[in-house]
C-alpha cells in the first residue's frame, strides 16, 4: 500500500481556496475588506501601475555603516519639473481675474437660434458647485488685448 500523502498533489484551480496546498486563500473576501469599492468580485477592480519607477534612493548596507550626512543626501535630491513649469508661458498672465458664473441662454430653446455667435447671460455662481468647464470661463474686459 502506497503512502497517499507523499508526492500527491490536489487538483485545485489557480486562485481557489486550496491553491496554496494548505487551504489558505491569498485573496480576502468582500466581507473581510475594510473598504467597499463597489465591485461584486474584488478581482474585477483591476490595477493601475505607476507611470515610472519610484525615485527612492535606498542606501546599501555599506553606505549605512559608513554613514551619510544630511547635506550629502540633500545634494542628491532633484526637484520635480513638470511640463507646465517649462512651457515658457508666464502663469500670471490670463484673460481675466474674475470668474464667470453659470451661463444660460434663456431667450432661445437652442433649436431656433439663428445667431452665428454663442451668446449667454451670466446668472452668477450657483453655490460654488461649478464644473471644470464653468470654472475655466472668466470675464474679459472689452479692451483686453490692449491691456
Amino acid at each position: 500500500m502506497a503512502d497517499e500523502g507523499y508526492g500527491t498533489t490536489d487538483n485545485f484551480e489557480p486562485g481557489s481556496e486550496g491553491a496554496a496546498g494548505d487551504g489558505v486563500s491569498e485573496q480576502l473576501t468582500q466581507e473581510d475588506q475594510l473598504l467597499d469599492r463597489g465591485v461584486e468580485d474584488l478581482l474585477d477592480e483591476g490595477y493601475s501601475p505607476p507611470d515610472r519607477e519610484p525615485s527612492v534612493n535606498v542606501p546599501t548596507q555599506a553606505e549605512e555603516e559608513a554613514g551619510e550626512t544630511l547635506d550629502e543626501r540633500l545634494a542628491e535630491e532633484e526637484p520635480e519639473i513638470s511640463d507646465a513649469d517649462v512651457d515658457g508661458m508666464d502663469d500670471s498672465y490670463g484673460a481675466g481675474d474674475r470668474r464667470a458664473g453659470r451661463l444660460t441662454d434663456d431667450e432661445s430653446d437652442g433649436i431656433n437660434d439663428i445667431e452665428k455667435d454663442a451668446v449667454a447671460d451670466d446668472v452668477g455662481i450657483d453655490g460654488a458647485g461649478a464644473t471644470a468647464e464653468e470654472a475655466a470661463v472668466h470675464v474679459i474686459d472689452e479692451s483686453w488685448p490692449e491691456n
